[in-house]
């Protein structure tokens, strides 16, 4: 059995010890980690004790987790990622976003983050998270483009998840317009994923930020990608798929935003595209109909947003807009 003992010292290393032995939203983890305490939790796994509310039978299986790993690879992974800069949040830290806590036990054990981790600590209203598939259509790529534009013009954050299509479509808009976005992982922050999106990852960690709950190195699996979902749903106020398929990943981001109570928006698109069946779905179960990025805002919002489509449908037609000359009549 691994000596925990000689690795963890505080919290934050049994937290970052912990993410790199068991797999993210894990049940019985979850439990014992909110009634026990990270430091607890990983003396009883290293024990023999009964497990409070666990069998004998998955006590031992939780346990063989433990016993796969050795202090001396743990410590060393804990340095390479100090030396590669990866930062580590948990409960309690000042940029901690108080969102995930929504997620009682499910609550991720630490996150990795590279960049600015500022954000993470903006209000819930700030963030609005865009995601779709990933073969999808010019009109996606378009619609999401736009719509993460104009939020981020709205000084809101884009959440996103860096794949290919509509999540890409997004990362770039908000770069592109200078606004914030974070990229949410299922993989170490330290491996790009996809690697056709590595040089757009690079931009997110230099300029937005890029977090993950698995340590770094770590490869992306189809539980991870499963886990990540509730991440990306818990962070943001409202999520809006654009387009994706009935079984989509994306589905299931709404659904997580959906059971949490944060605002689940759909796109519209042609009847005849397969891209759009799963958002035509999510608005027949109630979700709120998404054509533009005021439909995604607050009031106050609102109000930035109009104020950005009547920039641009004035700079397309080349006269100044209502909102313009308002404004210039108050200058004067």
């Amino acid at each position: 059995m691994t000596n925990l003992s000689h690795v963890v010292q505080d919290e934050r290393t049994a937290r970052m010890v912990l993410s790199m032995i068991v797999e993210p939203d894990d049940a019985v983890t979850g439990r014992l980690l909110g009634e026990l305490g990270v430091v607890q939790l990983l003396r009883l796994a290293e024990s023999d004790e009964a497990m409070p509310g666990v069998s004998a039978v998955d006590a031992q299986v939780w346990r063989a987790q433990f016993k796969r790993s050795d202090a001396w690879t743990l410590e060393q992974n804990i340095v390479a990622a100090e030396r590669a800069g990866v930062g580590t949040l948990i409960p309690g830290d000042k940029e901690w976003p108080s969102a995930l806590d929504d997620l009682g036990d499910r609550r991720p054990y630490v996150l990795w983050t590279r960049g600015a981790t500022s954000f993470l600590a903006r209000p819930l209203s700030d963030l609005v998270t865009i995601t779709g598939a990933r073969a999808s259509t010019s009109y996606g790529d378009h619609v999401a483009g736009q719509l993460a534009s104009d939020l981020a013009n709205a000084e809101r954050v884009i959440v996103a998840g860096g794949a290919y299509g509509i999540e890409g479509a997004a990362h770039q808009a908000a770069l592109a317009s200078g606004g914030d976005t974070i990229a949410v992982m299922a993989n170490g922050v330290d491996r790009p994923y996809p690697m056709g999106h590595r040089e757009l990852l690079e931009r997110v960690a230099d300029l937005g930020l890029l977090v993950s709950e698995v340590p770094p190195r770590a490869f992306p699996t189809r539980h991870r990608f499963i886990a990540r979902a509730r991440l990306m749903a818990a962070l943001s106020a409202a999520t809006v798929v654009v387009e994706a398929g009935v079984r989509s990943g994306s589905m299931t981001v709404a659904r997580r935003a959906h059971e949490l109570g944060r605002t689940v928006g759909a796109v519209p698109g042609p009847v005849t595209s397969a891209t759009s069946a799963g958002p035509h779905q999510l608005l027949r179960d109630g979700a709120s109909l998404v054509t533009d990025a005021a439909d995604l805002l607050s009031p106050r919002g609102r109000d930035s947003a109009s104020a950005i489509r009547a920039s641009a449908a004035s700079r397309d037609s080349g006269r100044p807009s209502a909102a313009t000359e308002s404004m210039n009549a108050r200058a004067l």
